[in-house]
């Protein structure tokens, strides 16, 4: 079973706005440095500020939890909470080596703040996740309602 598509999107939604704010306001904090993934992916698509952050939106609040239901849910272990924070954590280590050097970022986001940034942009990725495996829920939730 699956958990219930308008709770998890409801989910990502509430994890983005978070993880989002964070980005803007706790990370320049923790690394002396903005994390404007909104601006990187921009930049990925032409320099197009706007058009980064509606990718931004759209993979927080539709993609990643739409992956998150129908991939992952079955396969991740553990309570809702659990689920979810594991999710968000393969999606940081995904950014970490994959999209960050894509973008400029480099690899473990070496070029924008090292360490300081890698641990920022995890605390982000657990709360992200953590918000969609709970306001998401459980399979047995959807099948109740």
């Amino acid at each position: 079973m699956k958990p219930q598509l308008s709770k998890i999107i409801a989910g990502g939604a509430a994890g983005t706005v978070v993880m989002t704010a964070m980005m803007m306001w706790v990370a320049p904090m923790m690394t002396g440095m903005p994390m404007d993934i909104a601006a990187m992916i921009g930049d990925m698509l032409g320099g197009i500020y706007m058009l980064g952050m509606a990718m931004h939106l759209m993979l927080g609040i539709i993609v990643f939890p739409l992956v998150y239901a129908f991939v992952a849910f079955d396969r991740l272990p553990g309570s809702p909470l659990v689920k979810g924070v594991l999710f968000g954590l393969v999606l940081w280590v995904m950014a970490a080596v994959i999209v960050m050097p894509m973008a400029g970022g480099g690899f473990l986001m070496s070029n924008i703040g090292g360490m300081m940034a890698l641990f920022a942009s995890a605390m982000g990725h657990i709360v992200y996740g953590g918000l969609l495996g709970v306001i998401g829920g459980g399979a047995e939730e959807a099948a109740a309602a």
